[in-house]
């Protein structure tokens, strides 16, 4: 009933023409604001999806690293615990450290990743090579896998025309360093360039692959000493359960991480951004209830007659305060379909046709990418449900204490 009340307030032609003006620029704002929100939030999600992918092909579901140090033993034992751990796939073990690359008279600073045979299949790297194969060799003849970056920051050429590059490498082994000489706490050793990984610039820029026997035979580790173990989870399985389950099982020597806490500071920065933009956008509704309060207060000065009519046939303060505040929620429902409405339309064809392009060439993607999520809708629209009725309530108010004047 306060909804036929507030509906035909809405659509009655009204004595001074700016109280229609002003609703309809209400209705405006709020559906602007609306659109932008959801707009917005669709683009956040699809780039947070675009980045989970490229760092899932680099971060395996599950990491474990020492809690101190930089290294850890792993007994057989305590590895065959692991690798029978129900939901565990692929168990690869790591040895990694930064070291020194030389080609010729360029250089450059990497971590180099020594990994075993099962990394191929823990990890996206493989699907990922752009130049020559997958090979990281063994300890007496390493192959090494540039990052697409390291290859253009020292030269390195790798193609099956031509013979590979040969590279040395720098690594600092694990010995007390001697004053007398200080270079032999340094090993060196020289590896073939076997292929070239491109995955996203964080990794193609810092890391450089080749077999853990020869990183572990160059820095001097022992024969169970690894500096991470990673792993591959079964479809289905509940990381979060198996994290606490493996951390239980390892104690508090190890650190069990999830690959995004592996990369926590990238994944906070990205929901802080997304929540920023979204309180930002919350502020032009709010600039929308101004206008609201100003439709609506006009709009009870109009129906003045008509409150008074209401009173004298039994219509108490209540029953009016529930109309004028139907009358707002009204005004922002409308609103906030349209502004639904809009969004939905935009992403679609942004899905369809990919109109709107990013600028420069340096992305993977050259538009925006948008995913739709049902949270972020209901949301919406619950902010929209909050600001519009605290927007009415001033007026419904002050419609409510109308005094009784029928004349």
């Amino acid at each position: 009933m306060y909804f036929t009340f507030a509906w035909r307030y809405f659509k009655a032609k009204k004595s001074a023409n700016a109280i229609n003006i002003i609703a309809w620029v209400t209705v405006g704002v709020i559906a602007f604001a609306v659109a932008c929100q959801i707009l917005v939030l669709s683009v956040f999600n699809g780039f947070e999806d675009l980045v989970k992918s490229l760092y899932a092909s680099f971060y395996t579901d599950i990491k474990i690293i020492p809690s101190k140090g930089k290294t850890c033993i792993l007994t057989p034992a305590q590895l065959l615990t692991i690798k029978n751990q129900p939901g565990v796939e692929i168990v690869s073990l790591i040895a990694q450290e930064k070291s020194l690359l030389q080609h010729d008279d360029q250089q450059s600073i990497v971590y180099l990743k020594g990994v075993d045979d099962n990394y191929r299949y823990a990890t996206g790297v493989a699907a990922n090579i752009v130049e020559g194969k997958y090979n990281t060799g063994s300890a007496d003849a390493p192959g090494l896998l540039l990052g697409a970056g390291i290859q253009n920051a020292t030269g390195v050429i790798v193609d099956g025309a031509i013979q590979s590059a040969g590279l040395t490498i720098i690594l600092p082994k694990k010995i007390k360093i001697s004053a007398a000489n200080p270079m032999e706490a340094l090993s060196e050793g020289n590896a073939i360039a076997t292929g070239v990984f491109a995955i996203q610039q964080d990794f193609d820029n810092k890391y450089a692959i080749t077999n853990i026997d020869f990183v572990k035979q160059q820095m001097g580790f022992l024969t169970d000493e690894y500096s991470a173990v990673e792993i591959k989870l079964k479809d289905k399985t509940n990381i979060a359960q198996t994290q606490k389950l493996l951390a239980g099982l390892l104690g508090k020597r190890f650190t069990v991480q999830t690959k995004y806490e592996q990369n926590s500071s990238l994944y906070n920065t990205m929901k802080m951004e997304k929540w920023v933009i979204y309180a930002v956008l919350t502020l032009v509704l709010l600039v929308s209830a101004f206008t609201m309060v100003s439709a609506l207060t006009m709009l009870v000065l109009e129906k003045q007659k008509d409150i008074s009519v209401l009173q004298s046939m039994g219509a108490d303060k209540a029953m009016i305060q529930k109309i004028f505040l139907s009358e707002g929620l009204l005004l922002g429902s409308i609103g906030a379909l349209a502004g639904i409405l809009m969004a939905l339309l935009i992403c679609f064809l942004q899905l369809k046709y990919k109109l709107i392009k990013l600028q420069g060439g340096s992305f993977l993607i050259d538009y925006f990418p948008v995913k739709i999520h049902l949270p972020d809708f209901l949301l919406v629209t619950s902010t929209v449900a909050v600001i519009t009725f605290l927007a009415s309530w001033l007026p419904a108010r002050k419609a409510a204490n109308q005094p009784f004047e029928l004349r």
